[in-house]
């Protein structure tokens, strides 16, 4: 069977397809990205602007176009915190639906980082010990703690990259006051549950996920992703310390230009830097490693438990009959001629 998660993200809805069988590791045998851009598009008033909407339901239609290409048989399509904590989420919703023919889902924080977590312990294996995993999105944070496949404690906070440079970094490169702030903001944020994950007791191993601890691991020296997911990519407190300043000096061009920082994320690679330095820094973490499965992959492991044993429901239901593209000329691979 082939399986398709679509996560319609901040910066982009991104399509992860995998030939399922049990027993086998969910690695993708296509990744589509569509643009979403939306870390710009969040009004006042916690809206997505119209241009925002518009660029989700373009995206998600060209996801779902190559979801129906290449012969997807069940599709889980869910969208993360910048349309989940958007006072104008109906909307969206309704104009993907109306425009698209599919209608996204949403995961709580909480299942956010409980799936994540269990994408990352299986990576790594039962021997792992206890685990804890980190994740900065574009709207939040997601911290979770356990030894088993499902985490004894998981948290999300409204520490997400995008979420914090729009709160407290409006100039490029922004001012001293204004990073002085969101250090100030992010410390009293984390300290709420600081002291609870220390009483859980010391990790074994500290994972990361997330493409703010990619590009940061990548800025730190990690080797480039077209290395594949098998080599170790590890970020250290020094490497986050040094780089702060240094980001905080370029403007979110200079940025750009640097190695592993996308354009789309130049601008809240810093707001995501003070974030995993303020964690890390809290939760006695000298160094960690970046995972290269997150949420999607979990999604997908929790399918194929699924399958043979339903105690742990997927708080997502999978989408079994796609629409067909709004594009007549698209045909499904497993209907073209072999």
């Amino acid at each position: 069977m082939r399986l398709g998660v679509l996560d319609i993200g901040s910066n982009s809805a991104q399509l992860q397809i995998v030939d399922v069988r049990p027993g086998a590791p969910p690695l993708p045998a296509h990744s589509v990205k569509e643009p979403t851009l939306l870390g710009e598009e969040i009004e006042p008033d916690g809206s997505v602007s119209a241009a925002g909407v518009e660029r989700v339901v373009r995206a998600v239609a060209g996801a779902l176009a190559a979801a129906y290409r290449h012969g997807v048989d069940q599709l889980y399509p869910f969208a993360t915190s910048a349309v989940r904590d958007a006072t104008n989420r109906d909307e969206i919703v309704g104009r993907v639906e109306a425009e698209v023919g599919l209608r996204p889902q949403f995961l709580s924080g909480e299942h956010e980082a409980r799936l994540t977590y269990l994408a990352a312990h299986r990576w790594y294996g039962w021997s792992v010990g206890r685990l804890l995993l980190l994740d900065i999105g574009g709207g939040s944070m997601e911290i979770a703690l356990g030894r088993d496949a499902d985490p004894e404690l998981a948290l999300s906070l409204p520490l997400g990259a995008g979420r914090l440079t729009r709160a407290f970094l409006p100039h490029d490169p922004p001012r001293r006051a204004e990073l002085k702030a969101l250090r100030t903001h992010v410390r009293d944020t984390l300290g709420e549950v600081v002291d609870r994950l220390r009483w859980e007791s010391v990790p074994r191993k500290v994972v990361a996920t997330s493409k703010t601890f990619k590009q940061l691991a990548r800025l730190a020296g990690a080797p480039p992703q077209r290395e594949g997911p098998f080599v170790t990519r590890e970020l250290t407190l020094d490497d986050v310390r040094r780089w702060i300043p240094r980001l905080a000096r370029m403007s979110a061009a200079q940025r750009a230009r640097l190695r592993g920082v996308s354009q789309p994320r130049a601008r809240q690679i810093l707001a995501g830097a003070v974030v995993a330095h303020a964690a890390m820094t809290a939760l006695g973490v000298e160094r960690l490693q970046v995972c290269p499965w997150a949420l999607r992959e979990g999604i997908m492991l929790r399918h194929l438990e699924n399958t043979s044993d339903c105690t742990v429901a997927l708080p997502l239901q999978p989408l079994v009959r796609l629409p067909e593209p709004r594009d007549a000329t698209i045909t499904p691979l497993h209907n073209q001629p072999g």
